[in-house]
């Protein structure tokens, strides 16, 4: 997996695509603890260096695994977690449990997970930049953040990422977060870009869900929204097999094609699939394929709200 991309402008280098630990914190059904410390080490091994966590995944026991499975490999990756609120007292409490559930001395990416509603961002982002002084942090991010807040944060401390949702099948970003980041010199982090597993084309029915998978509860995998998306997932899917890959790989290379800024952040459950994500950053997609991609999947194709109705009011603050 050839190539790197910066976090910012005086961030870290990172492997074209990032790991995402979350799939083995139970949101997406059982998850086996030894095979996300196999999955992390595979991705070191790939060369997927910023491997991602945060302390609200599995209350803590995401970060104890990805401290676990970095044990003896810290200098090879990039360390990216988040605190689940921006009280600054709150932020410094919850860094401090972080390192040690992490087994390191610094976190080189704390984000803040959500922008906290009841604390101005200027105050949230100048305690994580008390802790960039005092060396626990390298630097600082956002998660899901609006244009705004993203503008007011970085006039504190500069902001190296902002990690929000972008895929084919959510491509709002590209209107009004990505110029400003681009403006700033904020480089994104696009969880969820295969949404969630629609744009790997193996989940057809909701009965491809667990029991106690939490995509359950999400509209755009429900009944007629996803009916509708399956049929944008369909169209992408006869691209990706002309091209003769497959359709998860496609969204990933064009996700990397939309700049050397952008580095998709990838969750599985299964170590082995972590070749077939590392393998996305070596296919070029020609002018023709990427404008035939966009017309399979323009913006506002996909069907259904991507969080809970009473989730979707924290996202974009």
């Amino acid at each position: 997996m050839g190539g790197t991309r910066r976090l910012g402008t005086g961030g870290p280098e990172v492997g074209p695509v990032a790991f995402g630990a979350m799939s083995f914190a139970g949101y997406y059904g059982a998850a086996d603890a030894e095979e996300g410390v196999r999955a992390v080490h595979r991705a070191i091994d790939l060369g997927i260096t910023l491997i991602d966590t945060a302390e609200a995944y599995g209350g803590g026991s995401n970060e104890e695994l990805v401290g676990r499975a970095i044990a003896g490999r810290r200098d090879a990756v990039v360390l990216a977690t988040k605190a689940s609120r921006g009280a600054p007292g709150y932020l410094r409490d919850a860094a401090e449990a972080s390192l040690r559930r992490l087994g390191v001395d610094h976190i080189d990416v704390y984000y803040l997970h959500r922008v906290d509603g009841d604390v101005p961002i200027e105050e949230s982002v100048g305690a994580m930049s008390r802790l960039v002084e005092e060396g626990r942090v390298r630097h600082i991010g956002l998660s899901e953040a609006g244009p705004g807040t993203i503008r007011r944060a970085h006039a504190v401390h500069p902001v190296a990422a902002l990690q929000s949702e972008w895929s084919l099948l959510y491509r709002d970003p590209e209107r009004d977060v990505l110029p400003v980041l681009r403006e700033l010199g904020i480089a994104y982090v696009a969880y969820s870009p295969l949404s969630r597993g629609l744009l790997t084309g193996r989940i057809r029915t909701p009965d491809d869900l667990a029991p106690d998978d939490w995509r359950r509860q999400v509209p755009r995998f429900q009944d007629d929204h996803l009916a509708r998306n399956l049929e944008v997932v369909g169209a992408l899917a006869e691209i990706a097999e002309r091209r003769g890959i497959d359709l998860a790989t496609l969204s990933l290379a064009w996700l990397l094609a939309q700049g050397d800024d952008v580095v998709p952040l990838v969750g599985t459950s299964r170590a082995s699939r972590l070749d077939e994500v590392a393998a996305a950053a070596d296919v070029t997609l020609t002018a023709d394929e990427l404008a035939a991609i966009g017309a399979a999947a323009p913006f506002g194709s996909a069907s259904g709200d991507r969080y809970p109705s009473d989730y979707m009011p924290r996202l974009g603050l």
